[in-house]
């Protein structure tokens, strides 16, 4: 009986101590022989706050941070990360709790761009790209924006005019100007083609804000239908 119960405690700790959980996810680990499916769900798996995606910003000019969505699960930024980064860009990755309001993500947001800025007095730039309900948050930012480093914002299939839902239940309000020293992209779906939106009684992108460049995808990305999660890779090859 004392062998069992020593064996079965060795056992134990064996089991206990054996960490077979992965790192956290870098662009490194893009391969193109890993499924996308598979890194979006490391991706997704961060945890809350603002990931870097990257070692070091000895040599970047540029902090360019993703937001996801609503339910995302990350593949759908796999391929645009990517793409995106160079080596004057420093990749992020900001995970937040999407199945709630906004306003407390938008807020750790900021803090947390406050700090890298106040480490790293050599950047020149901040990159933000939302989409989806994503693009709500980063758009938020600039409600309350005041620092000096110019601040460059990319939102996709956004529903920047807002949604019945989001407007009672998180006291959803749109920006109304774009700050000095800011700059906003906004990249719109074809509303009949965006599965997300095309059953509302309206299009929750149509909104008018003064300043911001407005583009409307096209009706197909190589060979697909470019409809939600296809408009971000749209983006990253147009746009950057």
């Amino acid at each position: 009986m004392k062998f069992i119960f020593s064996f079965s405690v060795l056992i134990f700790l064996l089991i206990g101590c054996s960490d077979t959980s992965l790192p956290h996810i870098k662009i490194s680990d893009f391969k193109d022989d890993v499924s996308v499916k598979n890194l979006g769900m490391r991706l997704i798996d961060l945890p809350f706050g603002l990931n870097s995606m990257e070692p070091g910003l000895d040599e970047v000019q540029e902090i360019f941070i993703a937001v996801h969505g609503g339910n995302s699960e990350g593949y759908e930024w796999i391929y645009p990360l990517k793409k995106i980064n160079t080596k004057l860009r420093h990749m992020y990755f900001y995970r937040w709790p999407d199945k709630s309001c906004f306003q407390n993500s938008v807020k750790k947001l900021k803090d947390e761009i406050t700090s890298i800025l106040n480490q790293h007095k050599s950047l020149k730039k901040i990159t933000l790209i939302g989409h989806s309900y994503g693009g709500i948050l980063v758009t938020q930012l600039l409600k309350d924006w005041n620092l000096m480093t110019p601040i460059e914002i990319h939102v996709i299939a956004s529903p920047l005019l807002g949604t019945p839902i989001l407007n009672s239940m998180c006291d959803y309000e749109p920006i109304s100007e774009i700050p000095k020293e800011s700059v906003l992209y906004e990249w719109r779906t074809q509303y009949q083609l965006d599965n997300v939106f095309k059953n509302l009684n309206e299009d929750p992108q149509s909104i008018e804000l003064n300043g911001s460049f407005v583009t409307t995808l096209p009706d197909t990305y190589k060979g697909n239908r470019l409809g939600h999660n296809w408009s971000i890779s749209w983006v990253a090859d147009e746009a950057f």
